[in-house]
């Protein structure tokens, strides 16, 4: 087998079905997926024997791929390998890093999308025996080699492709269940129960790809998108998925929500919508903006959710909310939620905050609980990583900040889909209409409609006039209603129209209907980001 001089030595032989070279960076590394057959073949010493075929992978257009290079606490690696998994809810990556851990030594690593962001891991023993995966439930505790954890997601996958060189062979043979857990650490560990009889555990953390001065990465323009264009199967239209990951697209021209999580050929699940409203922020929007202390960065509008809450009776009150769906190259996604009592932007966390009676506390701040309620989707637009499906429900719980930190946010978020349960935390701050308005560019004739800062009165101050404001305020919308499907209003529009747009899906529906009684609730709505994605995913 031939060899050459690098910092780490590289092995190198035909492929044993077609001839291609088939390259090797590390002697702990036995299996390999030849780039040109996809051919799996495993070293055995100095000879290749081939042991099964991968599937071509699913294009994504990550930026990543074999060859890109970073820096990760100190030590040097290289991405060499890549699987990728299917899902009820579309697929995910997980690249095999090798890391420089000293002179001709190397350790295998997992860079692992996580809900539109990453996670770096490495696969460490089960000390203690694991529960079934049949008896995990989301959010519920479960200690794993005597540390404590969170249930986030347990998820029925299948590894669907392969690619570069790999430190065990591929299972493409048959699903399994794997496991996401969160600590109050900000770790995720992974159960991968492949083999129920004898699972596998890693332990990992969020990484930013910002963070890892990566270089060989894909160039924007590099991967062509002809492969990516499709037309509407509703009305024909062509439709172009332009995101990394987007798992569902919705027409811009019918406005039907298009599933492509199974990949764009042969017939494509859809739906139509007929309700919906323009967003404030148009689709495509570049707005340059600092989220969570960063350096502002340019973020790009992809996708708009309109959202409700579902009343628990027929009298409750509700409200509604609106939310945008922000993509930047390195950074990943992030969201800007448009609720009644103010703007806020959040993205999902790793880990999971601390319980404490009905309050949490997440990086040594303490928040208390404001609402519990079920969200709605109603109306879509644009390009999302998780799939839509009409209707989809969550259970979210929201939580303010208190003392100095009284305008940071957390949300927590619990879906149920078929094969996939999860809980999902964002965290986030408020956010100016004013500071949204400049961000976005947005033209002075939408200053009235965005400004929703959250009311002094709605948490925690005690000033009387400001509380007599509220409760005027209060007043006001009290004559409002809207709800889930049907939508409500009475009285002149005219405060709705000042307040939220005369595009906006609250003026619309108070037109429609006046002569209906009732009202909704100010407050409430999603704090946190809209996550029907996966944990691990």
């Amino acid at each position: 087998m031939a060899t050459e001089p690098t910092p780490q030595r590289v092995y190198r032989a035909p492929c044993p079905n077609c001839g291609a070279p088939v390259e090797f960076r590390s002697a702990a590394a036995p299996f390999a997926v030849c780039s040109f057959c996809r051919s799996t073949v495993v070293r055995a010493g100095d000879a290749l024997r081939k042991i099964g075929e991968s599937a071509e992978v699913f294009d994504d257009h990550t930026p990543l791929q074999l060859g890109t290079a970073g820096k990760h606490q100190g030590a040097h690696f290289t991405i060499v390998g890549r699987l990728q998994y299917r899902y009820t809810e579309g697929t995910w990556n997980e690249w095999h890093a090798l890391f420089e851990t000293g002179p001709e030594l190397q350790k295998s690593g997992w860079l692992s999308e996580d809900n539109g962001r990453y996670v770096i891991a490495f696969d460490a023993p089960l000390q203690t025996p694991v529960p079934a995966p049949e008896v995990l439930q989301p959010g519920a505790p479960l200690t794993v080699n005597g540390e404590s954890w969170s249930v986030a997601s347990v998820v029925a996958a299948k590894l669907i492709a392969a690619q570069g060189e790999l430190p065990r062979r591929p299972n493409l043979d048959k699903g399994f269940v794997v496991a996401d857990l969160r600590s109050a650490r900000g770790d995720v560990g992974t159960i991968d129960y492949t083999d129920a009889a004898h699972p596998m555990w890693s332990i990992g953390h969020s990484v930013s790809l910002s963070e890892l001065a990566l270089t060989g990465l894909s160039e924007a323009g590099e991967k062509t998108l002809s492969g990516r264009t499709l037309p509407c199967p509703n009305c024909g239209a062509a439709l172009e998925v332009k995101l990394e990951t987007t798992q569902s697209i919705v027409c811009h021209q019918c406005k039907s929500v298009i599933d492509v999580s199974q990949g764009v050929g042969g017939d494509l699940g859809h739906y139509q919508q007929t309700n919906g409203t323009e967003p404030q922020i148009p689709l495509a929007t570049v707005g340059t903006i600092a989220l969570g202390g960063k350096e502002a960065l340019p973020w790009q509008v992809v996708g708009y959710v309109e959202r409700c809450e579902v009343p628990d009776g027929g009298d409750d009150e509700q409200t509604f909310w609106r939310e945008y769906l922000l993509y930047h190259r390195i950074e990943g996604f992030a969201f800007i939620v448009d609720a009644e009592d103010g703007w806020s932007w959040s993205v999902p966390i790793t880990g999971a905050p601390q319980s404490f009676g009905e309050s949490v506390k997440y990086q040594d701040v303490l928040y208390r609980k404001l609402y519990d309620y079920t969200g709605q989707v109603t109306y879509v637009l644009g390009e999302f990583y998780w799939q839509l499906t009409r209707d989809q429900r969550t259970a979210n719980s929201d939580y303010i900040g208190t003392g100095k930190a009284s305008t940071r946010r957390l949300n927590r978020e619990q879906t149920a889909g078929e094969a996939t349960q999860e809980v999902v935390w964002s965290a986030g701050e408020t956010l100016s209409a004013d500071a949204v308005l400049a961000a976005f560019r947005l033209g002075a004739d939408k200053r009235a409609a965005l400004q929703r800062d959250a009311l002094p009165t709605a948490f925690n101050s005690s000033s009387k006039v400001a509380k007599i404001i509220f409760w005027i305020f209060l007043v006001i919308v009290v004559l409002l209603l809207f709800r889930c499907g049907s939508g409500g209003g009475t009285g002149d529009c005219g405060e709705v129209k000042n307040t939220f747009g005369d595009a906006s899906q609250e003026y619309q529906s108070c037109l429609n209907n006046q002569r209906s009684g009732g009202g909704f609730r100010t407050g409430g709505g999603s704090f946190g980001g809209f996550s029907s994605g996966g944990g691990h995913k």
